[in-house]
């Protein structure tokens, strides 16, 4: 054998590791830009369904009002950018591969590959549909009593740091107390003798109790529904208990709980409870 033909098997097996290179390489860069697509698209999909709850005045039922126009104006630039970002990773992934065959993963690899990609695109569209189609709902009184309502949780939503002292004086106009007022002031105050007699009109949903009683609740949010807390003030009335999730508003007056087990020392004596529809805005911040 003369001495070029081992120069020229070197340069054979050189080249064709250059030729393959590119080839197996190809595989898992298809893999990249196929989960970029999908995480771009799913960027776009809530960026779209937040703008649409905005346009339709329903994004309050998701997060705190104050925190709405910083939403849609992340959501207003997140649909352009994630669009240019699709079209980027699209036309890279063209030109990367124009003309090489991508090598196909054998036997499970390939099933496994096509399951999790089609679920995952199946969460992003039915997400974007249900945000789209579906009517959007309110926390539910079910909700309310699995998180508790009036427990001892109750402080971190009403705000413990309130000037109660203040808040219950006769000075201090009550008639724009919501819910989480009262409840606030009911548990705070250690001297509930003055507020025996106190007239109140409420409105909120009812979470059923015991026989002739049910708590008048609603929903605090601080940043978004996920964390919202139920607070809610116990009433007592000789009518009909209404059903359980109904929206009522509640005329009465403060008196002492006959339930001396309860963390709440009052309730509210109701003269008359009146079935309602849900408030456009159904929850208190």
């Amino acid at each position: 054998m003369s001495s070029s033909e081992p120069s020229k098997a070197v340069h054979t097996a050189h080249d064709h590791e250059h030729d393959h290179g590119p080839t197996a390489g190809t595989g898992p860069d298809r893999t990249v830009m196929r989960r970029t697509l999908l995480g771009l698209g799913s960027v776009l999909a809530v960026a779209l369904g937040t703008l649409w709850l905005g346009i339709a005045d329903h994004l309050d039922l998701y997060i705190n009002p104050r925190y709405a126009t910083f939403t849609l104006v992340l959501a207003a630039v997140a649909v352009p950018a994630s669009v240019a970002g699709l079209v980027v990773v699209a036309r890279h992934g063209a030109h990367a591969h124009d003309g090489d065959p991508e090598p196909r993963p054998a036997g499970g690899g390939r099933v496994l590959h096509l399951v999790l990609g089609s679920v995952a695109a199946l969460v992003t569209i039915g997400t974007v549909v249900a945000m789209l189609v579906l009517p959007p709902t309110t926390l539910s009184a079910r909700t309310a009593q699995q998180r508790s309502v009036g427990s001892a949780s109750l402080s971190d939503a009403t705000g413990a740091g309130a000037p109660v002292a203040l808040l219950g004086s006769e000075s201090v106009d009550t008639s724009d107390y919501g819910v989480k007022d009262w409840a606030a002031l009911i548990r705070q105050t250690t001297d509930t003798t003055a507020l025996v007699g106190r007239k109140l009109t409420l409105t909120g949903f009812v979470v059923p109790g015991a026989d002739g009683t049910f708590t008048l609740s609603r929903f605090v949010v601080s940043c978004c529904a996920v964390d919202a807390q139920p607070v809610g003030v116990g009433v007592t009335t000789d009518d009909t208990e209404p059903q359980e999730g109904q929206w009522v508003r509640v005329e009465g007056a403060l008196a002492a709980n006959p339930d001396t087990s309860s963390d709440a020392r009052l309730v509210i004596r109701a003269a008359e409870v009146t079935p309602v529809d849900q408030p456009s805005d159904p929850y208190e911040y």
